[in-house]
């Protein structure tokens, strides 16, 4: 199974790299950035061993399209996307925060409140509630932005602004664009048949001081997506919903007794349960966009990717 799973690029006018749990982020002298999606795969905070087919491919290539479907909303980073694997956009410098935007009360949300909590991030979660139910309103949950092997925390909008993370003239515009982004991605899953319900969103500043938006968005890895044929059904009946996200691989390492708590060691994936998580990928990416998938050439990643964005950058 051929999957690039970390890079060691040298692009003309490069002045550092990062490498986040999945993107790898190249600063150039220009103020270029050359992000590159991994087929590595994060959950828990903990990247696996292994990396899955065509995954990096997939959340750039649904990034790319659900920006270019927002932008006359909240403008974002991106120039261009050279390579399958890769989008190139202007350098800024990221809020310490991640805007976690939810419309229905699961995953995180739900075994807070399995537990009994019922503040969020500073946010009251009625009553009465069950698994999957939505929320009155969409809350906003944030989270601070963890380094590569730590652990993200949730924080309220109180704390960001009493620390200075955010300022609070700045922290409105990201609150005002994260429920932009959210309404409008509601209303294109809607179309395709899915619920958006619940996301993250990241914010930077570019060197003229605009806010905008980064990373990923509305992707498999940030967004959980059910879907909506027979979703009050299943509620109704306790049941659980049929959903869309990386959730089917969080499952799988619960059930393996894996939640990136210490002392816990990854499950061994197998190349047969690799070749199921790229398949689900692949149907992640043909539900969410409604396009067919058209896989790249994986026979030598490493030199097509340098290739493409050599002569991006040598005609830019």
């Amino acid at each position: 199974m051929n999957t690039i799973t970390d890079t060691n690029f040298n692009f003309p006018g490069q002045k550092n790299v990062y490498k986040g749990k999945v993107r790898e982020v190249y600063t150039l002298d220009n103020d270029l950035l050359v992000m590159i999606a991994t087929d590595r795969l994060s959950a828990f905070d903990v990247v696996m061993p292994k990396g899955i087919p065509y995954k990096g491919q997939i959340l750039n290539q649904i990034a790319t399209k659900m920006m270019k479907d927002t932008e006359d909303l909240v403008p974002n980073w991106l120039i261009a996307t050279p390579d399958p694997n890769v989008a190139v956009g202007k350098r800024c410098e990221p809020f310490k925060v991640e805007m976690v935007i939810r419309g229905y009360m699961s995953g995180h949300a739900a075994r807070e409140y399995k537990a009994g909590k019922r503040m969020l991030c500073g946010v009251p979660m009625p009553e009465g509630m069950k698994e999957n139910d939505a929320f009155p309103q969409p809350i906003i949950t944030p989270a601070t932005k963890a380094e590569m092997g730590a652990h993200d925390e949730d924080i309220s909008r109180e704390d960001i602004l009493k620390r200075s993370i955010v300022s609070e003239e700045d922290y409105l515009i990201l609150e005002d664009y994260t429920c932009k982004l959210f309404q409008r991605g509601s209303e294109i899953a809607m179309a395709r048949g899915l619920i958006l319900v619940d996301t993250k969103y990241e914010f930077g500043k570019t060197a003229d001081g605009e806010i905008v938006l980064i990373d990923e968005i509305h992707t498999p890895d940030s967004s959980r997506y059910f879907y909506a044929e027979g979703y009050q059904e299943r509620q109704d009946a306790g049941e659980a919903q049929k959903q869309l996200s990386k959730e089917f691989v969080r499952q799988w390492l619960i059930s393996n007794n894996f939640q990136g708590l210490e002392g816990q060691t990854v499950p061994e994936m197998s190349d047969d349960y690799i070749g199921t998580v790229s398949d689900r990928y692949i149907e992640l990416f043909e539900n969410i966009t409604g396009d067919a998938f058209a896989k790249a050439d994986l026979s030598n990643m490493q030199q097509r990717i340098e290739a493409n964005v050599v002569a991006y950058l040598s005609q830019s």
